[in-house]
Order: structure tokens, then C-alpha cells, then sequence
């Protein structure tokens, strides 16, 4: 009987570990930055009526609205139309030490033909591999989600890129030169999307 007791005991010890277990492999809090470029009188691309500081904090502040998720962290670096200087959005940053740094702009040259993503990241900055493993993620993830032509990663000596102590990554989401980029780029529903697909990413990284 006594050994019976012993046994009974031991399971439901066991069993009482085994509850408790999820607690322990409970996802990461991650903390992540938002850089919307340009902003104030820095308007960035602009064609016509149409400007990049625009289009980029509109996807912004959809990223953040989009997030239910109580352990992930989205700070910006701007909130309004308002001129934030490089080195101001590198000092947020690093005062906030992120698990990731995403600056999101949109390109524009005088070729219209020029369009698709394209990421940047840069080997000075201190997690080199660790942003060149998100921006290959975010590519293949944009290509996917939204039959976007890809220009593939690149390496800048991006100021934002060089200066954080985060993983960073530098996001041009289409050529505002290009009439089917802007067209995709002002739509609202694919502001959106766009969003969704950047918020998937890092919900990826719990």
C-alpha cells in the first residue's frame, strides 16, 4: 500500500510539472523599431501631389495598429508629419536597444521603367548577419505576398544603418517613379497588406 502511495505521489508530481511546463516555453517579449522616412520639410520622393514622407507613414502606423500582440514592442520614430533628424532617430533607437530596426522609404529615378523592392543593410553595423537573415526574410516574404519584383539585398553605408547597435534594415518598398509602383504604393488596401506582411516577419522572430 505504502509503495502504491509512492507511486500515486510521484505522478502527480510529475503531472503537476507537466502542466506548469508552457509557462517555461513561452514565447519572447521583442521590442522593435519603426523608421519612417523623411518627414516635416523633408519630403523624400515626391511626384506630383504624391510624396514618399506620406505613403511611408501611413504604412507605418498601419504596422503599429495591426499589432494585438502584447509581446511585441513597436516604437517609431516619428508619429505626425514631422522632420526628425537622422541622428535623433539613431539616438531613440539606441537609447531603446531593439531587437530590430526597420527604415521603410520608397524609391524614385528619372528611368520610370525602375521598379520592385529592394533591402539594404550595411557591414559596419554590429549585427551584420542577424539584419542580412531579416532582410532576406522580408524579400522573400514580400515577393510571395504580394507578386512583387525583388531587386534583391544590397549593401549602403546608410547613416541609420551604420549607427544602430540593432539589427537594421533599410526598406524601399517600390519606385514612386514608376506609375504601377505608385499606383500600388497610394492604394490604401495594399498600404495594408504591405503592412500585414512586415508585422508576419516579426511576429516570426518570437
Amino acid at each position: 500500500m505504502k509503495n502504491a502511495f509512492k507511486i500515486i505521489v510521484a505522478l502527480l508530481v510529475v503531472g503537476s510539472f507537466a502542466f506548469v511546463a508552457p509557462k517555461d516555453s513561452k514565447s519572447k517579449q521583442i521590442t522593435v523599431v519603426i523608421d519612417a522616412g523623411h518627414g516635416g520639410k523633408d519630403d523624400g520622393m515626391k511626384i506630383d501631389d504624391v510624396s514618399e514622407k506620406e505613403i511611408i507613414l501611413n504604412i507605418t502606423k498601419k504596422i503599429k495598429f495591426q499589432n494585438k500582440d502584447k509581446d511585441i514592442v513597436i516604437h517609431l520614430t516619428r508619429n505626425d508629419d514631422e522632420f526628425v533628424s537622422l541622428q535623433d532617430r539613431t539616438n531613440l533607437i539606441n537609447k531603446i536597444k531593439p531587437d530590430l530596426v526597420l527604415s521603410l522609404h520608397v524609391n524614385g529615378i528619372k528611368n520610370e521603367t525602375a521598379s520592385g523592392i529592394e533591402f539594404f543593410i550595411n557591414n559596419e553595423n554590429p549585427n551584420y548577419e542577424e539584419s542580412k537573415a531579416i532582410a532576406e526574410k522580408l524579400n522573400a516574404k514580400m515577393v510571395k505576398n504580394h507578386s512583387l519584383k525583388s531587386r534583391g539585398l544590397k549593401e549602403a553605408r546608410i547613416f541609420l544603418l551604420r549607427k544602430s547597435e540593432a539589427p537594421a534594415v533599410n526598406v524601399e518598398l517600390g519606385f514612386l517613379s514608376n506609375p504601377n509602383d505608385r499606383k500600388f504604393l497610394t492604394d490604401e488596401k495594399q498600404q495594408s497588406r504591405i503592412a500585414s506582411t512586415i508585422l508576419e516577419v516579426i511576429t516570426e522572430m518570437k
